[in-house]
């Protein structure tokens, strides 16, 4: 393994129920890297990010973050703590709010709610929000409440709530589904941006999503790697065409 290794996933396997969602699967991910995750449903993919951030213990196999840090011997709170955050599919926002609380809200650090929104907030934590609020194109909604947004925008405002919990590691499922493709294309230069700063994992669907990421693909199927490399290289291999693309 070598240094500059964030994250590695060495033979993890698990069951439920006597099946086996994942199969000794073994990946790594280099520091600073941005990796696309596929495959048809059922492959593993979701089982995969919950292992990854503690939600679910594998059965055999080890997880390992940074240099040495086995995820799976710690819980949810200690892996998001570590600096590993995850957006799932359906953004969970606090529609009541404005978009600029919610930025506050999700800050790093000891925020209990029922004070942070009337506390003063310091110079270096406006400095975070615009910087945040610029990244994910909603500088000019700052005001509105986060249930007035569309659908694409609360999926960025929730990377911004991300974002701002300073993670190294970011974990996103199907960011696009249920966009436009103007907002698509949009979270494609948004999540090339983030990566410029951090690592991040995009589990998706969306082929032309993918392909607009111009990064490394990862195909799992039946709870391990089928096929990888660059997105011709999985799109013409015979065995992704028959399990996924052929459908």
């Amino acid at each position: 393994m070598s240094t500059d290794t964030l994250l590695y996933l060495d033979n993890v396997t698990v069951s439920f129920d006597g099946f086996r969602a994942l199969n000794a699967l073994s990946l790594f991910l280099q520091a600073g890297e941005m990796r696309a995750v596929i495959g048809p449903n059922g492959a593993g993919k979701t089982t995969m990010m919950d292992v990854i951030t503690g939600k679910t213990r594998p059965d055999e196999g080890k997880v390992v973050f940074g240099r040495d840090t086995d995820l799976t011997r710690l819980d949810e709170p200690a892996i998001a703590a570590l600096g590993i955050g995850r957006k799932f599919q359906k953004p969970t926002v606090f529609e009541p709010h404005t978009v600029w609380d919610n930025l506050l809200l999700a800050l790093a650090g000891d925020r209990r709610p029922r004070f942070t929104l009337w506390a003063r907030q310091s110079s270096e934590e406006r400095d975070r929000i615009e910087a945040i609020l610029r990244t994910i194109r909603l500088a000019d909604h700052i005001k509105r409440p986060a249930g007035d947004l569309s659908h694409g925008q609360k999926q960025w405002l929730e990377i911004g709530m991300l974002l701002a919990q300073e993670p190294q590691l970011l974990l996103v499922d199907e960011p696009v589904a249920g966009m436009t493709d103007a907002e698509t294309e949009q979270t494609a230069e948004l999540l090339r941006e983030i990566n410029k700063t951090r690592s991040v994992v995009v589990v998706e669907h969306d082929m032309h999503f993918v392909r607009a990421l111009g990064v490394k693909v990862t195909v799992l199927h039946e709870g391990s790697v089928l096929s990888e490399g660059s997105i011709d290289h999985v799109s013409n291999d015979p065995r992704v065409i028959e399990v996924y693309l052929g459908r």
